[in-house]
C-alpha cells in the first residue's frame, strides 16, 4: 500500500496488467528508463505558468504534509525561481516538450480542453490509437466535468483526514476555471502599487 494514497511506486506498477495508466507530476528525468525504451505513449497537459502557481499555492495550503507556504506573493516569488515542491514550470514544461521530438507524447493544453473537451478528447483517443462513438464521448465529457469530478470521492481526496490534506484551508479540486489567476495578480499588483 502506497504512503500517501494515489502515490505508487515502480515496482507497484510492474504488478499491475497491461495497458495501464500511469499519472504523474514528475519531470522527465526521473522516470524509469523503461517508460522510453518501451515507447510508452504519454500525454502531457499544460497550463499557463500564472495558473499553475495560484493552483500549487492552493495545494500546498492544503498539503498538511508540508510547511504552509507562507503569503501569496512570497510563493510567487519562490514559484518563478523554482524554490517550490514541484520546481521550475519553465524547466518542467520545458523538458517534456524537448522529448514529444523523440517520443510518441501528445501535448496538450488544459486551457483548450477547457475550452473543447470534444475535440480535445478525440485528439486523445486518435493519439491511442481508438475509436470513440458519440455516446461514449458524451459521457467521457460528462465523467471528466469539472463539477461531476469536484464531487467524485475517488478524486476530490475529501475521505482524507485533515492530518493529509486540509480541506478546510483548501478543496483539492478548487475551482476549474481558466483566467482565475488573474483575480491573484491583480490583488498583487493593488498591493504594490498601494505600498
Amino acid at each position: 500500500m502506497p504512503a500517501f494514497p494515489g502515490v505508487t511506486s515502480v515496482e507497484h506498477l510492474k504488478t499491475m496488467p497491461s495497458p495501464r495508466i500511469i499519472k504523474t507530476h514528475l519531470p522527465v528525468d526521473p522516470l524509469p528508463k523503461s517508460f522510453w525504451e518501451n515507447n510508452c505513449k504519454m500525454i502531457y497537459l499544460a497550463q499557463n505558468a500564472k495558473h499553475v502557481a495560484v493552483s500549487f499555492y492552493h495545494f500546498d495550503l492544503m498539503n498538511s504534509l508540508q510547511p504552509l507556504p507562507s503569503t501569496w506573493e512570497v510563493y510567487l516569488q519562490k514559484s518563478l525561481a523554482g524554490n517550490v515542491t514541484h520546481g521550475s514550470w519553465f524547466n518542467h514544461i520545458k523538458s517534456w516538450w524537448e522529448k514529444k521530438k523523440e517520443h510518441p507524447l501528445l501535448f496538450l493544453y488544459y486551457e483548450v480542453l477547457k475550452q473543447n473537451p470534444r475535440e480535445e478528447i478525440k485528439k486523445i483517443a486518435s493519439f491511442l490509437q481508438k475509436t470513440l462513438d458519440e455516446e461514449t464521448l458524451d459521457r467521457i465529457i460528462h465523467h471528466t466535468s469539472f463539477e461531476i469530478m469536484k464531487d467524485n470521492t475517488l478524486v476530490n481526496y475529501i475521505h482524507l483526514p485533515s492530518s493529509l490534506m486540509d480541506h478546510s484551508k483548501s478543496p483539492f479540486i478548487r475551482k476549474g476555471v481558466v483566467g482565475d489567476w488573474k483575480n491573484y495578480f491583480i490583488s498583487l499588483v493593488r498591493e504594490i502599487v498601494a505600498s
